[in-house]
């Protein structure tokens, strides 16, 4: 691992934990993350591999990055306080975020310091034809996670906004 991979796990594992105090939904809170999946996807994916069961393991970690995504969405308490919408997250979706983040960081650690030759041995036992579809693999499952935990949220915060905002009356027009 790179020094510059090391600094974007840590910058991804540390997005959850900001909003352990509370945040507001605003477009920093949307752009920060999806830039940083944004810059993992232009340095790692050059290609989408589709022989074998690559396809299959792509697929399989997209789905549980979205799963991971959602239920985090889901589990971090989203209030309106008359103003903004605001975020904070609990241990449940610091837990699922770290689960997620960490699990692609910990492939990275395992493969580079003894563990390549297993995982070579499961990719051809499986038919995984290229270690490029482990990096498309794990690289789309955090960009899977990030948007759609991201997106839960900004939907979970329009809902109590509008939930909890006044609603105006409409005025009619009356003749004189």
């Amino acid at each position: 691992m790179t020094t510059t991979d090391w600094i974007l796990d840590i910058a991804l594992l540390a997005i959850v934990f900001r909003q352990i105090r509370e945040s507001r939904v605003d477009a920093r809170f949307v752009l920060i993350p999806l830039a940083l999946v944004g810059y993992f996807a232009t340095k790692y994916l050059h290609a989408l591999p589709t022989a074998g069961n690559d396809l299959v393991l792509i697929t399989t970690l997209v789905a549980i990055g979205a799963a991971l995504g959602i239920a985090g969405g889901l589990v971090t308490r989203v209030r309106y306080d008359g103003t903004h919408a605001l975020v904070r997250a609990g241990w449940l979706a610091v837990v699922l975020w770290v689960v997620g983040m960490g699990s692609r960081m910990a492939f990275q650690i395992y493969v580079s310091h003894g563990g390549g030759p297993a995982v070579g041995r499961f990719s051809i036992e499986h038919h995984i034809t290229t270690d490029q579809a482990w990096v498309t693999a794990f690289v789309l499952m955090a960009f899977t996670e990030v948007a759609t935990r991201v997106g839960t949220l900004v939907w979970r915060a329009y809902l109590v906004r509008r939930r909890t905002q006044p609603v105006t009356p409409v005025r009619t027009l009356t003749a004189a």
